[in-house]
């Protein structure tokens, strides 16, 4: 996937590896000197625009720790939550303490998943950081597990000398699911209940009736955000069906949390279904079998190059 730029550069697995649920060291609470090493950072830059970072003189701290830098406002972030984010990245070597990638360079931002899992002094300074807000964490070896550290070593960190630093500038934090009045889709087949708030909605698919041979998608809960473009990156919820069957063959809500993938990279039928769908919308989309896997189908999923694929996604936020 073309997101996450900053992090990949740092030669720091940190958001991808806990999307990917893999098990980190924890570290131990923060301590005096951990909190001093972070407050030794002098962060400058108005929120919206890209920090600048000057490190106090002498070799980096090997010690983790975490500082909130500008408040923001609005609902503090807590587990579970994704943030839309900029982020930046450096090196602390406490030689050239270079700056090895940031979101402000690439032209976009990125989802960050507010998580136990990521290493500890990025979580502490992700819980409570607030829209506009900018937080700092200083991520040492005392946060990676041994795995991470020689990981990181190939990429061309080491952590045995080396610290790095997150600046991250929070923009928003993505609702759970799409919210607002739903209407029916009026597709012959198909049914979907709307429960609201921030309940999954409920898809059948149990029917005698015959598929379309055309991409179908409907609008069942207009959002209000941007239309979506064919090159972004999308934090979605989603249930998948076969047509006729039933069958569930995928689910963002029955794992419990929302997928994230780029939109040129993913079946034909939900690149066209969703290019131009408002952040916020809930669609109905009905995916022909030369739209959707083709002749050969997807047998890990039990999906036959015959079968009608039916999606309800909630298109939680585009980057």
């Amino acid at each position: 996937m073309r997101r996450r730029t900053a992090i990949v550069a740092a030669a720091l697995p940190l958001l991808l590896a806990a999307a990917c649920g893999t098990a980190q060291k924890t570290a131990s609470p923060s301590t005096g000197a951990g909190t001093a090493a972070a407050a030794g950072l002098k962060v400058a830059g108005e929120a919206g625009k890209k920090p600048t970072v000057t490190f106090p003189a002498g070799q980096p701290p090997l010690t983790s720790s975490s500082l909130k830098v500008l408040d923001g406002s609005g609902t503090a972030a807590k587990d579970g939550d994704v943030l839309t984010a900029k982020v930046t990245v450096y090196n602390w070597d406490g030689k050239e303490n270079k700056s090895s990638g940031s979101d402000y360079d690439q032209g976009h931002s990125e989802f960050v998943t507010v998580s136990p899992q990521l290493p500890k002094s990025l979580h502490d300074a992700l819980i409570g950081a607030k829209p506009g807000g900018r937080v700092v964490a200083v991520v040492a070896k005392d946060s990676l597990s041994p795995d991470q550290i020689t990981q990181a070593k190939d990429q061309g960190t080491d952590f045995t000398t080396t610290s790095q630093v997150l600046v991250v500038d929070v923009e928003s934090a993505a609702p759970k699911a799409a919210q607002g009045a739903a209407v029916d889709p009026a597709v012959d087949g198909v049914k979907l209940e709307n429960p609201g708030g921030d309940k999954a909605p409920t898809l059948t698919t149990k029917t005698d009736a015959k598929a379309p041979k055309d991409l179908v998608v409907k609008t069942v809960i207009k959002g209000s955000g941007p239309q979506v473009k064919a090159d972004q990156m999308i934090l979605a919820h989603y249930t998948g069906k076969i047509w006729g069957t039933d069958k569930e063959f995928d689910s963002s809500w029955q794992r419990g949390e929302p997928a994230t993938f780029a939109l040129n990279q993913v079946v034909k039928g939900w690149a066209q279904g969703l290019t131009g769908v408002p952040v916020g919308s809930r669609v109905l989309i009905s995916i022909p079998p030369d739209l959707g896997y083709g002749k050969e189908g997807n047998a890990q999923g039990g999906i036959k190059g015959t079968d009608t694929l039916v999606f309800v996604v909630d298109v939680l936020g585009a980057v």
